[in-house]
């Protein structure tokens, strides 16, 4: 649709700046009929130019304005000669002086205006007439006739230019909006997939390493078996309940929902009670938290995240290791979490994927707090997680 507008502006522009250079060539030849029948020129050769070869000179006139934009130069300088003994190749011979001025080629206006105006000078005196003006007169009159096309000319060329940079303003400030739309669509699906990962893979890794022990291990008890299959069952509830918070805190928020309002996402203090479910899960983790004030909601929801995290890979990677979770820090020295677990004894091969992508997820939520988070084995052959967060209030 946009092309065919263009194409159509285009021909109507076109289709008016040929009606203006006819109607210029009308007048002007018109003028010459009237001025050589006030002089009584009858039948002498000058009327037969004027009648056929004046009209067929205009007519080539015309013809060369195909090539204005191509080359401006030759078509101005050919138009203008014409109009020497051609009155019908005044309207062409103007057309092409306000091409060169609304196209702004200031180098082409020191041969095309003088060259016009003796044009005009030239075309007066070339045919016969009453009362001819005096030179200077005509030099005058060619001069403001002129002047006034080359600053037409160059008003439309700079309202021209005008519109363009305002058309490509408008669709650069579209592509860029669109670049921001994409680039929001992408953080949002980073976000989204940050947070499925964080909640979910920690419940997800309890149901697996259960399940995995219902199969594997056939020395256990009923009632072994019966605490097995209601964890793996709780945590299953609780992964969906999880699920659903998530949805939650993503959904938009100018959508109603029937649903009640969102349960609170988890905070600094959520710590202790995520230690004792993976106590009573059977990991053996202990906390030492020595922290010094109330830690801000965005802070403490970072630090639960990397707890969390760190303590889903102690389970799927050392299992049967003791872990220690360690919270300190002031308003002064920022939030400090540390997760530590000891080197595993034996080999104990984890049949649960490993994603590579919890420590990266870590990694970007812990940059976002403005924070730093390292990760890696220690010096007993253990594996620490370190993160410190800036204490923002």
């Amino acid at each position: 649709m946009p092309d065919s507008q263009s194409t159509a502006t285009s021909r109507l522009s076109s289709a008016w700046r040929y009606g203006l250079a006819l109607l210029i060539s009308a007048v002007a030849w018109g003028a010459v009929a009237v001025a050589m029948d006030d002089a009584n020129v009858g039948d002498e050769p000058i009327m037969t130019w004027l009648l056929i070869g004046d009209t067929l000179l205009g007519l080539g006139s015309f013809a060369l304005m195909r090539w204005r934009h191509r080359w401006p130069g030759p078509v101005a300088v050919l138009t203008g000669l014409a109009s020497f003994v051609s009155a019908t190749s005044a309207g062409p011979a103007t057309w092409a002086v306000g091409s060169v001025a609304s196209r702004h080629r200031w180098r082409l206006l020191p041969v095309v205006l003088p060259l016009n105006v003796v044009a005009g000078i030239v075309q007066e005196r070339f045919y016969p007439g009453e009362d001819d003006l005096p030179l200077w007169a005509s030099l005058l009159f060619g001069v403001l006739i002129v002047g006034i096309v080359v600053a037409v000319g160059y008003a439309m060329g700079s309202q021209r230019n005008l519109m363009d940079s305002l058309r490509d303003r408008a669709f650069t400030a579209e592509r860029e909006q669109q670049a921001r739309v994409a680039q929001a669509q992408a953080a949002e699906r980073t976000r989204i997939a940050r947070e499925m990962h964080d909640v979910l893979a920690h419940r997800i890794s309890l149901v697996a390493m259960h399940a995995g022990a219902l199969s594997y291990r056939t020395d256990l008890t009923p009632e072994e078996q019966a605490t097995a299959a209601r964890t793996i069952e709780e945590n299953a509830h609780q992964a969906l309940r999880d699920l659903r918070e998530v949805l939650g805190v993503l959904r938009d928020p100018t959508v109603p929902t029937e649903a009640g309002p969102e349960r609170p996402q988890p905070l600094i203090g959520d710590i202790a009670g995520l230690v004792e479910a993976e106590r009573l899960a059977g990991l053996r983790v202990s906390l030492d938290d020595t922290l010094d004030g109330e830690v801000p909601e965005g802070q403490g929801r970072t630090a639960y995240r990397v707890v969390q995290e760190a303590l889903t890979n102690a389970r799927k990677h050392a299992p049967g290791t003791s872990v220690t979770v360690t919270l300190g820090g002031s308003a002064d020295d920022g939030l400090t979490v540390v997760v530590r677990n000891a080197a595993p004894v034996g080999s104990h091969p984890s049949s649960l994927p490993d994603s590579g992508l919890g420590l990266i997820g870590l990694d970007e939520r812990v940059g976002l707090a403005g924070g730093r988070l390292g990760h890696g084995p220690d010096a007993t052959g253990g594996y620490v997680v370190r993160a410190w967060i800036p204490w923002q209030v």
